[in-house]
């Protein structure tokens, strides 16, 4: 009898210029290293004897006792949240239960923070973003800038700027953001000699990196970039200081754009040059892919056009806020409302992309704030922090270079903009309370620097994603990161110098 040989197993062949073969479920995923398997099997112990010590064993001369309990939770909450032991909303959840125990805050203003206006207008923002998605305008936006004004590798560059400075009016989570835009500059890397995710050049690390910078810094051109931007507004407001989309928008527009330019030359200049060659397309026919992507999403749908009508008046509402004072968050609910309804069939409850994991975690954030405020801990750490650095005696110049350049510089050692938020805005505002400077003046360059977090891998969401793509190494994103961090520190100074004291933000260096 004649034996039969199995069939042989059909090759599956990698087409770089498919803009499917780059999602992220098929990217490589991030493995727990050491340090993460110690923590996640010890961290609950380790926390639970650090706060104890802190609270009842280690004396802090500048504290009272409810301070000091309110100092241990404060740290415990930090190191749970930068060891990563257990997930952020669960952090959350036991600094609130923590609240309770400790009698620093009574029950329901510990958990009332999950309904502020801050939390509604973040869940406002998904639900609106969620209809832009599901109805392929982003894609549909997005496919015809880079086909539209892509024709040279500059122009590339500038078009995926403005696509990331666009976008981050529409959707608050850089996370959806960078999948959305990936397979984009996945594919035009490869048109440009770096296909798959094997193969890399000074081109496909600058545009990846380029991209990473400006899905995160983008965000600080609005008031509603980030959920961290957010958070920081709410603990302003617990300071009696109002802040207007619009005066954040003129405030940080500006330095977003002229960031994202310089940043672009500097890269393909300087960091990592791009030799001419490279600046030519090496793949025949590559962007026919993207237009075959965009010809398959046929013609523009009505769903479309009622999605943008929808987001641009909620925009236009938000940017005149300070002419007739309507609530930004309601300005929000009432544009989820209308995308929500039957009768305008754009979107439904099971379309809706809520991290609602997000939303308990700045829950706890919201309750650590009303805790800090509860016990005046803030206030007390930043006159010691005052007296120990000489800040009463420094200018406002010296003040503001510090602050922004501490703040920026935290990005590398913390995983979390919502927690640097959460430590150092509430001591930015005791600082300017105490030295009897304008709140605002202080804390609004600072909160410029939120989104400031490019520099390694697991700074932010979009960091360790675009690090899957294998265009750059861990030594390429730091080098690129920090000089790119430098510079719009550079920028921020003088922006404060300049603009924002023509605006009445600052009062001027001199």
């Amino acid at each position: 009898m004649t034996s039969m040989s199995a069939p042989a197993t059909a090759q599956v062949v990698h087409d770089p210029l498919d803009l499917d073969s780059y999602s992220l479920n098929k990217l490589p995923k991030k493995q727990l290293s050491a340090t993460g398997k110690f923590f996640r099997t010890w961290g609950i112990p380790l926390a639970a004897i650090l706060f104890i010590v802190l609270a009842y064993f280690v004396r802090i001369p500048i504290l009272d006792a409810r301070q000091e309990v309110m100092f241990a939770l404060f740290a415990t909450s930090l190191f749970l949240w930068i060891t990563e032991t257990v997930p952020n909303y669960v952090t959350s959840m036991l600094l609130i239960c923590g609240l309770v125990l400790t009698g620093i805050l009574k029950p329901k203003p510990a958990m009332a923070t999950l309904g502020d206006p801050v939390i509604w207008l973040n869940i406002s923002a998904f639900i609106m973003a969620s209809a832009l998605i599901k109805t392929q305008l982003i894609k549909r936006f997005a496919l015809w800038l880079i086909i539209t004004f892509g024709k040279n590798a500059s122009t590339i560059f500038l078009t995926f700027l403005a696509i990331n400075i666009i976008l981050a009016a529409f959707v608050n989570a850089t996370a959806a953001k960078a999948a959305l835009m990936m397979p984009l500059f996945m594919v035009v890397s490869a048109v440009y000699g770096a296909p798959g995710t094997d193969v890399t050049n000074n081109f496909s690390r600058n545009l990846v990196l380029h991209n990473l910078v400006m899905i995160n810094a983008s965000c600080n051109a609005y008031m509603t970039g980030s959920g961290a931007n957010l958070l920081a507004v709410a603990l302003l407001a617990g300071a009696n200081c109002t802040i207007y989309y619009i005066d954040w928008l003129l405030s940080g527009f500006p330095l977003v754009l002229g960031f994202g330019i310089l940043a672009y030359i500097i890269g393909v200049k300087f960091i990592f040059p791009v030799k001419k060659d490279e600046m030519k397309p090496q793949l025949e026919g590559g962007m026919d892919s993207l237009k075959k992507a965009y010809k398959n999403l046929g013609p523009i749908r009505l769903n479309e056009v009622k999605a943008v009508i929808v987001f641009l008046i909620v925009l236009l509402v938000w940017a005149t806020d300070k002419l007739h004072g309507i609530n930004a968050t309601v300005v929000a609910m009432l544009g989820a409302i209308v995308m929500l309804a039957p009768q305008f069939k754009l979107l439904s409850w099971n379309d809706v992309d809520i991290p609602w994991h997000l939303m308990i975690f700045s829950a706890g954030a919201y309750s650590l704030g009303a805790g800090l405020t509860s016990t005046h801990l803030m206030d007390t750490l930043a006159k010691a922090m005052m007296d120990g650095l000489g800040l009463r005696t420094m200018s406002y110049l010296g003040l503001y270079a510090l602050l922004t350049g501490i703040f920026i510089l935290s990005h590398i050692i913390f995983q979390s903009k919502n927690m640097r938020t959460i430590i150092f805005i509430p001591i930015v505002i005791g600082i300017a309370q105490e030295l009897k400077i304008d709140v605002l003046a202080l804390a609004l360059p600072v909160c410029l620097c939120i989104n400031v977090c490019w520099t390694l891998p697991f700074n932010a969401k979009p960091n360790a994603m675009l690090y899957g793509t294998n265009k750059y190494s861990m030594s390429d994103t730091f080098k690129y990161g920090f000089i790119q961090s430098v510079l719009y520190w550079v920028l921020l100074i003088v922006a404060g110098g300049t603009y924002l004291h023509w605006l009445g933000i600052t009062p001027g260096f001199f």
